[in-house]
């Protein structure tokens, strides 16, 4: 039977694009699908409110996302399973299920983990220097200790895209030889300290290094990267996989790989006809990816830099 959750629970987090995910994924009330990233519940919410007959399955490997999203999904078609979404083939194959309708992974922090002080995400507050999403395996204190000058340069670089990495790595150095570096106010004071005046005017100059060992810390690229294929292979003919990331390093990967799977024929351009017999494993449901309103921007500033993309499967992948 269709559930009655139709209005928000309360203190409930808005989440980014929610319209656009919503009608991007084409839910069927019959339909099975997943939703990678409970976050907060509130896309998992919008699919399973939508459901009669079919079935949400929500993951998350945060143990406090699994609490916040079961509360949200008390009642509903939604069963919740505490896990990386890059292990998804595992929890799906657990519940018995082969192929799903649709698929959402909503990359990046959610709301919860960063308005949550002690978990150690944000430079507003001070707190150990944790960022752990899993709330387990190495912190970002532990990079911060551990890893050379010219590591932790590259990790501010590679996934910040931090143009001061190397100042703010050599200054990191610097302080934990004096002495250890355990909290987000002493690296954010000491981030600050490090780039140019006219950088400090330019957003908080932490964002950017913070962000990068939020990346490294919890191997985010590494995961989605695994879990492109892993997610397509899994879907329906005719399902639909919609992500919504954050910043170009994850966008330009789910860019690129929703590209190879719309590349049809692989013949030399010189064939005159094709040989390979390759057509379009998946299509566009987005020419272009979709962003949030000006009403959003104004009532939610973190969807500023949301980008959603999103296609459907025509057949398998090819895996040569």
């Amino acid at each position: 039977m269709a559930s009655n959750h139709t209005t928000e629970p309360y203190g409930y987090h808005r989440p980014v694009l929610l319209e656009q995910t919503i009608d991007a994924l084409n839910i069927r009330p019959d339909g099975i699908y997943l939703d990678g990233t409970a976050g907060g519940g509130g896309h998992s919410h919008a699919i399973a409110s939508r459901l009669t007959t079919g079935r949400l399955i929500s993951l998350d490997q945060d143990p406090d996302a699994i609490a916040q999203a079961g509360w949200r999904l008390e009642g509903l078609p939604a069963t919740l399973v505490q896990t990386n979404f890059m292990y998804m083939d595992r929890a799906l194959d657990k519940l018995g299920i082969d192929k799903v309708d649709g698929i959402l992974l909503d990359i990046g922090v959610s709301s919860h983990q960063l308005d949550a002080p002690e978990r150690g995400f944000s430079y507003h507050h001070d707190a150990p220097l944790d960022m752990r999403m899993s709330q387990s395996g190495i912190t970002a204190a532990d990079l911060v200790a551990t890893l050379s000058e010219k590591e932790l340069a590259d990790i501010f670089w590679r996934f910040g895209e931090e143009k001061f990495s190397r100042p703010i790595a050599r200054a990191i150095v610097r302080e934990r030889d004096k002495s250890p570096i355990e909290t987000t106010l002493q690296l954010a004071e000491l981030i600050s300290a490090s780039v140019p005046a006219a950088a400090r005017r330019d957003g908080h100059p932490a964002r950017r290094v913070f962000q990068a060992l939020r990346i490294a810390v919890n191997g985010e690229l590494d995961c989605l990267s695994a879990a492109l294929d892993t997610a397509f292979d899994r879907l329906n003919e005719g399902g639909r996989l919609a992500i919504i990331t954050f910043h170009s390093l994850e966008d330009a990967m789910v860019k690129n790989r929703f590209a190879a799977w719309r590349q049809g024929c692989i013949c030399p351009k010189e064939f005159p006809v094709c040989v390979c017999g390759r057509t379009p494993a998946a299509q566009l449901v987005l020419k272009k990816p979709a962003t949030a309103t000006p009403q959003e921007l104004e009532d939610n500033p973190r969807s500023r830099s949301a980008k959603l993309r999103c296609v459907q499967k025509v057949h398998d992948r090819y895996t040569d």
